[in-house]
């Protein structure tokens, strides 16, 4: 027999089906704003602290080690008694606390593009500036955790600020402010870093030097011309003046502005700066 062979039972071939029946017809989702994605990461960043809870010593453990050690080492050789120094050093030792906690943001996003997590956020399709940014906003809360802690701390131990109470808050709010914008350059050494432990040296490094050259723990007025030169222009001494003027009710406006204006310059400069290194990970 020649030609096909015609079966009586074969199945009718199936219509053809054109594109648009294939894809769907429901309208696509909106793509989320910056300000939803930043949150959302944001609140990543906030569930590592669920999922390791060994991240919040950082924030509990550190401030309450520093606080009793400088209080009780230093305070009767620098003051005469440690109540009266606390009343001078725990402004400071918030800056500081707050100031160091910083760098382990850097840390964080170092170990993400070691572990290749940044190339998958690449492939999203959203605003890509909020990975930094929701990263940096997280760890705003662990700021806040930690500026809680020095202050309950020190206030169990004899610490009395004479100004009013809305000074406390205003001042952990101003230290938020500076912190926020000093992390934009621990972010940019972490994108640049190759290994999560140079960032944390180098990190570290700095703001050992920042903050001991600083008026947290003395006044700089007994230290040579020569830094307390350095002393006056570091942003960390503005920083620790406004907290003591908010805490002690003689803050001036200036104060206040100061530390403002190096906190818009700090990001200013750094967080372009980032940014671009950030696209170049890309």
């Amino acid at each position: 027999m020649n030609g096909p062979v015609a079966y009586k039972n074969a199945p009718a071939p199936a219509p053809a089906m054109s594109l648009t029946g294939v894809l769907s017809s429901r309208a696509r989702p909106p793509r989320p704003g910056p300000i939803s994605v930043s949150l959302t990461f944001g609140w990543r960043a906030l569930l590592k602290i669920k999922h390791v809870p060994m991240q919040l010593f950082d924030v509990t453990g550190f401030p309450i080690m520093f606080t009793l050690m400088f209080t009780f080492l230093f305070g009767g050789a620098l003051a005469g008694s440690t109540g009266k120094y606390l009343q001078f050093l725990l402004p400071g030792i918030l800056v500081q606390t707050v100031c160091f906690i910083t760098m382990y943001t850097a840390m964080a996003i170092n170990l993400d593009i070691s572990k290749g997590i940044f190339d998958r956020f690449r492939s999203l399709p959203i605003w890509h500036p909020a990975v930094l940014v929701g990263a940096l906003l997280g760890d705003a809360v662990r700021y806040s955790i930690a500026g809680a802690v020095v202050i309950g701390l020190g206030l169990a131990l004899g610490f009395r600020p004479e100004g009013p109470i809305a000074g406390i808050p205003l001042a952990m709010v101003l230290v938020l402010i500076f912190a926020f914008s000093l992390s934009w350059i621990w972010t940019m050494l972490g994108l640049i870093m190759k290994t999560m432990e140079s960032v944390m040296m180098v990190s570290s490094m700095v703001m050992f030097f920042l903050t001991f050259a600083s008026n947290i723990f003395v006044d700089p007025a007994t230290m040579p011309g020569w830094l307390r030169g350095f002393v006056n222009l570091n942003p960390i001494t503005h920083t620790v003046t406004a907290v003591r003027g908010l805490m002690n009710g003689t803050v001036t406006a200036g104060q206040i502005g100061l530390v403002l204006a190096s906190s818009a310059a700090l990001v200013a400069v750094f967080g372009p700066l980032t940014m671009r290194l950030y696209r170049k990970k890309q």
